[in-house]
This record gives structure tokens, sequence and C-alpha cells, in this order.
């Protein structure tokens, strides 16, 4: 007699599961380890197996080279996640070990967030490790200097996978859409939208395609365009109530008020404000705002009269604190005006948002621990106290292969003048001191040539 649910569809794959790598060769990213003459690449080749603590941000690919070590090296393969896993199953997972080993099998024991172990949970697995008995590949996303146990770190060798570039991300993208979604085209810039969501996380990636696909799908969407991309990812979408538009209008007047340096307007509606209800620490919470987009650092005074005119409100209660609020407020249409830093904050804040997480130069990095400093954290790190005037002349801070984007630019008014001077001066030091390089790269030339 045929079962019930015998003609049930079996139930579909996530896609990040499906896509999931069944040969090293199919695997994108992490070519400083998988690379030809790379270590892990080596690791596979000799057929010598060997514990290691890989260590990488989520969805780079953690779970599936453990998965893809034990096919290599026909081992078994068994899995704990330290978030759900104690001593009892750390035994269990040893037992299996000794079973398998039993009958000719060697066993990779694969923990996930070995970080989140105890030191007492970490120390179970070490004389397993010491025996042979099993090859321990440890997942962590945490610096494994600070959360793996020395006496287990000392008996692993520690791997650092790195996020997806775009390059990668859309490689992948393109390898997934032929899989899941064939007929299903994008435009560039969707494509980039995409990709530029996961976030270098290949994991990540996939699941926004499945999404993106559902939603395609249901709305008869086809080819998708960008702004498809960020209707059907918006997790959190806000609407300001429209409500109270006279009292908007008036906060509005009172900020192009200070904003057009006129006193007079600005005391108008601050104190129609007043008069009509508006709580007053809401006027100097927008006070404060002012201060910051409006006047910035051509009066870096604005910023403090401001909130020392909020404490003194907090102090005096009304009407007496009403006045400090009014002070400031004058303070502000009368000051020097800069939103420099303004626009230079959201250029930032967009460019950031809409980019990829750029990992920390080397030289940048600090470096408190032995691993650390052997992959060369901070070494050549230029300390600016020690260079002439305080300054490292030609030094980067940026992420490498960003270009340095001037968001800053201080305008020809108060403070801000003199701060102009100021970065005018580095930026020719740093002309200076790319000069010298270059002339220095030039002359090595010249002697290598003869």
């Amino acid at each position: 007699m045929a079962d019930l649910f015998d003609s049930l569809d079996p139930p579909r794959l996530p896609l990040a599961e499906a896509m999931r790598p069944q040969h090293i060769a199919d695997v994108i990213g992490q070519r400083h380890l998988l690379g030809p003459g790379k270590p892990l690449a080596l690791a596979f080749q000799s057929g010598k197996l060997h514990s290691m603590i890989l260590w990488g941000p989520p969805g780079v690919g953690k779970t599936t080279l453990a998965r893809l070590m034990a096919k290599a090296f026909d081992a078994d393969f068994t899995a704990l996640s330290a978030v759900f896993s104690g001593v009892k199953d750390i035994r269990e997972a040893i037992a299996q070990a000794e079973a398998a080993r039993a009958h000719g099998r060697h066993t990779i024991l694969f923990v996930d967030e070995v970080h989140r172990f105890n030191k007492a949970q970490q120390d179970a697995f070490l004389p397993f490790v010491e025996q042979g008995l099993v090859t321990l590949v440890g997942a962590t996303t945490e610096n494994p200097s600070f959360e793996v146990n020395s006496a287990l770190l000392s008996r692993a060798a520690v791997y650092v996978l790195q996020p997806l570039s775009a390059e990668e991300l859309t490689e992948l993208f393109e390898r997934a859409r032929a899989h899941a979604c064939p007929e299903l085209t994008f435009e560039d810039d969707a494509r980039d939208r995409l990709t530029g969501f996961a976030d270098g996380d290949a994991r990540r990636l996939l699941n926004l395609l499945e999404q993106v696909q559902t939603a395609a799908e249901t709305a008869g969407v086809n080819p998708v365009p960008p702004d498809f991309i960020d209707e059907a990812l918006s997790h959190s979408l806000r609407r300001f109530d429209k409500g109270g538009e006279a009292f908007y209008d008036q906060i509005s007047a009172l900020h192009k008020s200070v904003r057009g340096s006129d006193p007079d307007a600005t005391l108008y509606w601050l104190c129609r404000m007043l008069d009509g209800g508006a709580e007053p620490l809401y006027l100097g919470r927008r006070l404060v705002r002012m201060a910051s987009e409006d006047i910035g650092l051509a009066d870096p005074r604005a910023l403090e009269i401001c909130l020392n005119a909020c404490s003194t409100f907090e102090r005096l209660g009304s009407p007496e604190g009403e006045l400090a609020l009014a002070q400031a407020a004058v303070f502000l249409a009368c000051a020097a005006k800069s939103n420099a830093v303004y626009k230079a904050y959201n250029a930032a804040r967009k460019f950031v948002a809409n980019d990829v997480s750029r990992p920390v130069p080397i030289h940048l990095r600090n470096a408190p621990t032995r691993l650390m400093k052997e992959l060369g954290y901070g070494k050549a790190y230029r300390y600016a106290h020690d260079e002439p005037d305080g300054y490292a002349a030609g030094e980067n801070y940026l992420p490498d292969g960003m270009t340095k984007p001037n968001w800053y630019e201080p305008v020809g008014r108060g403070l801000e003048a003199k701060i102009a001077e100021k970065l005018e001066h580095l930026r020719e030091l740093d002309r200076q001191a790319e000069a010298r390089a270059g002339q220095s790269e030039l002359s090595a030339g010249r002697g290598g040539s003869r």
C-alpha cells in the first residue's frame, strides 16, 4: 500500500545549502589559502591532515572547508556547535571517533563557534587531539588569540579567512542565479546592489537572492531593477507622522533663521514655540543639532553653549532656564557658519552604507598577542609623535585600495579658516613625501638597471 505522503514533494533545500561546493576547485574566495602553492591547497595535496582554527567573519566558507576536508581525506565528519553542545556532546563525539577508528576510519571533528566553549570544554579536546584520535577543525568569528585556550591554540594552525570581494560575490551571484533562477535577469545596478547588501558574506548573498527571486516571481518583475532590490530587502521602513504640521513648520522656520544669521527672527520663532507649549528641552536638542549642522568647527563654542543651555534648563526649569536657551539661540544666529562637517559626515555615511566592510590595513592593527605580531599586525606603523612636525607625512590611514575621498573641506570662515590652513600645510608635507618616495624608487630602478 502506498504511503499517504508518497506524493508530496521533498522539501526544497535552501539555496545556500544547495550551492555548497562539493570540490575544493568549486570554492569561491580565499585564494590566499586555496590558490596554487598556498597553505590549505598544500595541505589538501599532501594527504596529511592537521588540526586548525579557521578564523573569519560569517559566510566565508569555514564549514564548507571542513566538509571538503572530510571528503578529500575520506574521513568521518562529526560536527558540534558550541552554542548548543556541552561536555556530554563532546564525549559522545569522541565515542563515535573511537568506534570509527576501530573500523579503520579517521574522524574530523568540526566545532563551530569554538570560542563559545569555556576553558574546561576546550580543554576536553586536548588529549584526543594529542593522541591523533580526531583532527580538530574549529571555526570562530572572534580573534582566537583572546577566545581560544593557548594550549589548544598551540596544537592547531590558525588560518585567517577573508570576506569575499565584490568580484567574487558577483561570480557567486551569477553561478547561483544560473542554478536557481536562470530565467530571471538582473540589471547590472541591481546585481551590484544585491552583492553590496551581502557585504562579503556568501551565505547572506544566497539568502538575499532567494528573497528577491520570490518577490520578483510574485510581482511578475523581470528584469529586476535596482529599486526593486531596495523594496524587496527593506526590513524596516519607517514613516514620520504627518500630523502637527504647524509645529514642524515653526521648527523649520527657527532652524532657517539661525542658518540665515537673523537673531531677531530666531528669537521670534523660539518664543512662538515656547508660547505654544513646545517642550523646552526638545527645542534645546534642536539647538544642539543646529550647532553641529550649521556652525560646526567654524565656532566650536556653539555646541558647548547649547549643551550648557540644556543643562541650565534642567537645573532651573521654567521660566528661568528658558533664558539660557534664548542665549544659545542668539549665539547660533550670530556665529560664523559652516556645514563642512555636516556634509563630510553625510558623505561618509552614504559611502559606508553602500560600500563593503573593508578590512583594517595590517599596519594600523594593534598587536597585543604573539599570533597577531606573527601575522604582521602593526609592523609598519609610524608613530606620529616621533615624526617631524608630529605628522607622519605620506602615511595612509584609509583601507587598502580606497581612494582618498576628501570629504571634509573647511570653509574660509571662523576657526575653520585656520583649520583649512593647517590641512593645506599637512597636504603639502604629503606631496613632498610622495615626491621623495618617487625619487627613491627612480634611483633604485636606475641602480638595478646597471
